[in-house]
């Protein structure tokens, strides 16, 4: 093949020495507008799995970056003036200057055509004169640009101001300094490339930032490598006792936004994205050159791989998207986790230093006691202490009061509407659905959606509370949870609005009824989504009676027994449908501004609270987004629970979406999670009223450790159940728990312990006659210390394994 290479980086390079490396009749030729000697940035840091391909593919190269690499397993975390240390993690880092110059080296020795200080010709032109055409020239690309009609980028700038810096103090491991100044919090991201310096990235909110001032030079335009010195001098400053009088060094520094990049498509024709032009990832979760190779050998492999280059390019995207993603995912809740660092100030440092360890929700809590049992002990005691309690136990099983309930742990089966009652009357199927959930284990089970009418229903299935023979049904499931388990019951409250007179789910989902219809009403007559309902506006008097249906349901329950009420405010149902501008466009006091969208919602809920049993709790479901242009957003969501926490919420239960079918939720593993942290830190913790998570969260190590980072004080799970009904329990068998709040039914006692699979307990005999000697296992702690290079030449530097010990109430290694 004819190969054109734009952009001499790490990942066009790599690309570039892989192909001759595959085949030396490849030829591939790099043009880079910089000189061989430029370079940006100081250090990179690359992953165990990455270097295992590095090395895989050209051992050349891998041996000659493991000579240079900086190597440690510690991450420092400084906070309030403590040092906490926490072991276990790994991490390899080279000097990006090193990395290209071996790189380059590679190239020539392969025979790759590498032009420094040369523009690449127009791309039209090498379309026309080349095989491939492999845009690496990077976050800037101009070929993405050229062609964005196909490529269809998307740029996210972000919040944040950083600078990306270096030091010669040589840092012996990862560290981040989160510093309160007058301003607000700055926070330092450093680590060790060499035995000379370490990469110092600084970091804050662009409020913060310019509060500080460093906006004085926002429209001076720097020329071509020249860095802002003044900030930098101010840097220095402010962080002069972290430096302990080194230097900072510069490099092109200058402030600078985050910008996430994405492309709808990576490849046109024989043009191929490749590293920053493709994809960006946040600094926070890793190295943008680490991805940028494993695009380049992925790319590489497929060419080799398939012989037509239209496959090759497609196995290419199929290949690298969903990894490319999966980080991106990862980058996304850590960059915004930084955004709001302000809101953790005040946490109990302990907390905040796993809160940060796990912020992008890859690591988590399992994970960290594999790399660092002291740390993850520390942890659990910390988070006992906070909440008052003797006995050390994983978060979930540590009990929780809402208002005056008392539950014995923080599991809660989530409301799921089930479409298996007639006539509004739940049976024999409810009462096992969730008689079986409580004898599973969980402090809480909430039913499906109740509607307050009939015409209050998604679908003829729902069940219903407007009549007391479903009052007397529900009360037979809620005298069964309370006699025969030691969980609580508790009833959610709602209205279908627009999205009612539907067939069941199994039917059509959303689908309107074909026979048996009832009219649906909303705050505006617009439907939920083409082919739905078109639904009448509600008048003044409309709202008076269904407020008056909200408050005659809200009494049938409390006559059930039912031990806590929530009202759904969620998913696009009536009182979620007027909170959201998209589905309320009333002109009106009930619709407009967010005061008056709240209207409607907060009458229903005062005659709801005046009608609940005091002493019993009261709380409210939201869509905490609407995903979709135009609605709520996650700063609406805050003053949505301001406002229900001000009229006596004794809890908030933060779900999103389902407001509009033109939606485009970011799905991914606890992704609701981030709404219910923020909530729980803006409005919740210092009202003292609870927040629940709910969404995509699957097993007990998310429970764990989104309790423990103080994300949500419950968690609510639902398919997980279904699953499993006895999955809580089941949770407590597989950590060794036992205790009040995971306690077996008697009748299910024998099976308190997990039955053996085929073969895994088999005993084995011994086979070898002389053993082989275990590999050497890295010791939890180990620092970059290449204070005893002198005399040793170009080899792997010293590392000190360390034990932690406690130094002003942090740990430090």
């Amino acid at each position: 093949m004819k190969i054109a290479v734009i952009g001499g980086g790490p990942g066009g390079l790599y690309f570039a020495a892989l192909m001759k490396q595959l085949d030396r009749g490849h030829e591939v030729t790099v043009w880079e507008r910089n000189a061989a000697d430029d370079t940006f940035g100081f250090g990179v840091v690359f992953s165990d799995e990455t270097l295992g391909g590095i090395g895989n593919a050209d051992q050349r190269i891998a041996e000659q970056m493991a000579e240079r690499f900086a190597r440690w397993t510690d991450i420092d975390i400084h906070v309030r003036g403590e040092r906490h240390t926490v072991g276990g993690q790994g991490f390899a880092a080279m000097s990006r200057k090193d990395l290209l110059s071996l790189l380059q080296a590679r190239c020539v020795e392969l025979g790759v055509d590498v032009r420094f200080s040369t523009l690449a010709p127009p791309v039209e032109e090498l379309r026309a004169t080349h095989d491939l055409v492999l845009a690496a020239d990077g976050v800037n690309s101009q070929v993405r640009e050229r062609y964005a009609d196909v490529f269809r980028p998307s740029l996210d700038r972000r919040h944040n101001k950083f600078m990306w810096l270096g030091t010669d103090l040589v840092f012996e491991a990862f560290q981040f300094y989160v510093k309160a100044t007058p301003w607000g919090t700055m926070q330092i991201h450093g680590y060790p490339y060499s035995d000379q310096g370490s990469t110092f990235i600084v970091e804050m909110h662009e409020e913060v930032w310019r509060r500080a001032g460093f906006d004085a030079t926002e429209d001076v335009q720097f020329p071509p490598g020249a860095s802002d010195e003044q900030a930098i001098a101010r840097i220095a400053d402010i962080f002069a006792d972290e430096l302990g009088g080194h230097q900072v060094l510069s490099n092109n520094s200058k402030w600078l936004s985050f910008t996430t990049v994405r492309n709808e498509r990576w490849h046109d024709g024989n043009v191929v994205l490749l590293g920053d032009a493709a994809h960006t990832a946040h600094f926070s979760i890793g190295s943008g050159t680490k991805l940028a190779m494993e695009d380049a050998l992925a790319l590489a492999a497929c060419l080799h791989e398939h012989e037509a280059l239209d496959a090759a390019l497609t196995a290419y995207e199929t290949e690298r998207r969903p990894v490319v993603e999966s980080t991106q995912r990862a980058a996304q809740a850590s960059l915004e986790w930084f955004e709001n660092i302000g809101l953790y100030a005040d946490q109990e440092p302990t907390q905040f230093c796993f809160n940060l360890l796990t912020r992008s929700r890859r690591i988590t809590y399992d994970n960290l006691r594999t790399r660092d049992e002291e740390f993850a002990g520390r942890v659990d005691e910390a988070f006992a202490a906070a909440h008052g309690i003797d006995e050390v136990a994983p978060a979930m099983f540590q009990p929780f009061r809402i208002g005056d309930l008392e539950l014995k742990n923080r599991v809660v089966v989530s409301a799921m509407d089930m479409y298996s009652a007639v006539d509004g009357v739940p049976g024999d199927f409810h009462l096992v659905h969730l008689g079986s959930k409580a004898l599973g284990g969980a402090g809480l089970v909430m039913t499906e959606m109740v509607c307050v009418s009939a015409e209050g229903r998604i679908t003829p299935g729902c069940t219903g509370l407007w009549t007391d023979e479903q009052r007397d049904s529900w009360g037979r499931v809620v005298d069964f949870v309370h006699a025969s388990s030691t969980a609580r019951i508790g009833l959610q409250l709602g209205h279908s609005g627009r999205k009612g007179s539907t067939k069941l789910m199994w039917e059509g989902m959303d689908e309107p009824l074909e026979s048996g219809n009832w009219e649906v009403t909303a705050p505006s007559a617009l439907p939920y989504g083409p082919g739905c309902h078109l639904p009448r506006e509600l008048t003044r008097a409309d709202l008076d009676a269904v407020r008056d249906e909200f408050v005659a349901a809200t009494r049938r329950g409390a006559e059930a027994g039912f031990d806590l009420l929530e009202l759904h405010c969620a998913h696009g149902y009536l009182l979620s449908s007027f909170l959201s501008p998209i589905s309320n466009q009333r002109t009106d006091e009930y619709g407009g501004s967010l005061e008056n969208r709240l209207r409607f919602p907060l009458e229903v809920f005062d005659a709801v609270r005046a009608e609940w049993p005091a002493e019993r709790p009261l709380m409210v479901r939201i869509s905490a987004t609407d995903w979709a242009p135009d609605g709520n957003d996650e700063h609406d969501s805050v003053e949505l629970a301001r406002a229900f926490v001000a009229h006596g919420a004794d809890g908030i239960d933060v779900s999103s979406g389902q407001v509009t079918k033109d939606e485009r939720p970011a799905f991914g593993r606890s992704y609701q999670t981030p709404f219910a942290d923020r909530i729980r830190h803006e409005v919740a913790a210092e009202a003292g009223v609870a927040v629940m998570a709910v969404g995509a969260i699957s097993s007990y190590d998310d429970v764990n450790s989104i309790l423990l980072a103080g994300r949500a004080d419950l968690c609510a799970l639902g398919r997980t159940h279904l699953y499993d009904p006895q999955w809580t329990l089941h949770a407590a068998a597989e950590q060794e728990f036992q205790g009040a709040a995971a306690q077996w039914p008697l009748p299910f006692a024998a099976g308190r312990r997990k039955p053996p699979s085929a073969r895994t307990d088999a005993i084995r005999p011994r086979l070898s006659l002389v053993r082989e000697a275990a590999p050497d296992e890295l010791p939890t702690h180990l620092r970059w210390t290449p204070g005893d290079l002198a005399g040793r030449g170009s080899g792997t530097p010293a590392m000190a394994s360390v034990a932690p010990v406690e130094v002003s109430g942090g740990l430090s290694g």
